[in-house]
């Protein structure tokens, strides 16, 4: 089974139950739905869809609800398209109709964008196919000197090289968009355009007053999310998931810069404790071909090396010709990378600063413990809220981690972990040796301890804000097998 997790968006193309129950199957361990586009009834029919497949299945598949954010656009064309031409003059104008676009002018819906550029500016249109460079600014108008020939259509999106608009993250748009999330019970909400903590700590509160207990997803996509160190930090420290959104932050920070700046980032959302997603563009030519090119299967295993617990498909699953595949060529790609794990020493010296009290640091010596031993072992882990699970996966070993726990809103959300596999189990009202048969008995049932002929059993209810009781004791598992042979 392929450690790193799959979130796969859906759309036109995997809508109907068969290619979502093909996609789970095939190793989708988190839907995206994508607010851009569909009614809140669509997204709330998806979402009972995939769950009720997923429960048939017996698969923990989390849903994650992705808000569209201040998508700055030019307004719309008479005709729909115009060619611009490198040299000539273009105009940028906030009071022109917003139907009324010609070669020479078009309208803007976002009329604020003028008081955030200067003289010198470099304007980024269709994720960077057309560039402009700000000549001078007449009240309402922007005029520009086209860098590049291209054809430019209707409502295509701008971008500030280097950041700095001051759009908020969250529209009037998402705020409606987060009582549908609360309405399908969503595992995870992610933000869009999130310029600093602040912004994130609103989303939660208005998460948390709609009566939603999903997780907090920051998608990096500003450039001044990425200009510093402390500015990363921010973002990450007041988010439970990072998403690094390759799309519009390549296009602000300029490709060249993505490679290095993605590297930092899964650096230091790992040293937070935070897991990392990683999108765009991973799969891009499955959208219309059936198999990968080289250079996207070492986009994919780089960002397995780095470090990232998922690897998320846009358009190759919502829209393209080959969404089975391309998940199942994502799968077999990042457990080729796998081979490569860390050891326990550099693990431990990794993840010391997240050892801040006695009992985090007795979760992370039973993985340590785990990493360290020569025999096939493998952690189960008891688990009422995924805080044990969450930190032990940061290991990011060799060996599984089964996380048990009877709530199903916990076992959605730690699908997103790395190495970590959510598994149903009911342990209120038990302990000691007729708790560890059990466990026992139950991966063992479901096939589960294949090549496994350990476990540490871990039960961290002062972790977990649970209780006081503190457990991690080691099994050994070599009469199962023989039961079973026999």
């Amino acid at each position: 089974m392929c450690k790193t997790k799959i979130v796969a968006t859906l759309g036109p193309a995997s809508n109907n139950p068969q290619i979502i129950e093909k996609l789970i199957l095939a190793g989708v361990n988190v839907v995206r739905l994508n607010f851009s586009h569909g009614s809140s009834e669509e997204h709330i029919a998806r979402a009972e869809l995939v769950r009720s497949i997923a429960l048939r299945l017996d698969r923990h598949v989390g849903v994650l609800v992705d808000l569209q954010g201040p998508k700055i656009r030019i307004a719309a064309f008479l005709n729909g398209q115009v060619k611009l031409e490198k040299g000539q003059l273009f105009t940028l104008d906030a009071n022109m109709a917003l139907d009324a676009g010609t070669e020479q002018a078009v309208g803007l819906d976002f009329p604020q964008l003028v008081s955030d550029i200067q003289v010198g500016d470099t304007l980024l249109l269709d994720d960077g196919r057309i560039r402009l460079k700000v000549k001078n600014i007449d009240g309402m108008k922007v005029l520009t000197k086209v860098l590049n020939s291209g054809m430019l259509s209707n409502r295509k999106g701008i971008n500030l090289l280097g950041g700095g608009l001051s759009a908020p993250a969250l529209t009037e748009k998402d705020k409606q968009d987060i009582i549908t999330a609360a309405e399908l019970d969503a595992d995870f909400v992610a933000v869009s355009f999130p310029r600093n903590s602040a912004e994130l700590n609103e989303a939660r509160d208005l998460v948390q007053a709609a009566g939603c207990s999903a997780a907090i997803v920051a998608k990096v996509e500003r450039a001044e999310v990425v200009a510093s160190v402390k500015a990363m930090d921010d973002v990450i420290l007041a988010s439970d998931v990072i998403m690094v959104a390759r799309g519009d932050l390549g296009v602000e920070i300029g490709d060249a810069n993505l490679p290095l700046v993605q590297k930092r980032l899964i650096e230091r959302s790992r040293y937070h404790g935070r897991p990392v997603i990683t999108a765009t563009q991973m799969m891009e030519s499955m959208i219309e071909n059936p198999m990968p090119t080289r250079a996207e299967v070492s986009d994919v295993a780089n960002a397995v090396l780095e470090g990232t617990d998922a690897l998320m498909l846009s358009a190759e699953s919502a829209a393209g010709k080959f969404p089975v595949e391309a998940v199942a060529y994502m799968a077999n790609i990042a457990c080729g990378a796998e081979g490569r794990v860390n050891e326990a020493g550099e693990s431990w010296k990794n993840l010391i600063n997240l050892c801040s009290e006695p009992r985090k640091s007795m979760a992370l010596a039973a993985m340590l413990s785990a990493s360290s031993s020569k025999q096939n072992l493998g952690v189960a882990i008891l688990t009422e809220q995924g805080d044990t699970p969450r930190l032990m996966s940061r290991f990011q070993g060799k060996q599984n981690i089964w996380a048990l726990s009877h709530e199903p809103r916990v076992l959605r959300q730690l699908a997103i972990l790395r190495g970590v596999i959510p598994v149903r189990f009911d342990h209120q009202g038990m302990s000691g040796h007729a708790l560890a048969e059990k466990v026992k008995a139950h991966l063992f049932h479901a096939d589960m301890l294949n090549n496994v002929d350990s476990l540490i059993l871990t039960q961290l209810e002062s972790l977990e804000n649970s209780g006081d009781t503190d457990i991690c004791r080691f099994i050994k598992l070599p009469n199962m097998f023989e039961q079973s042979a026999a």
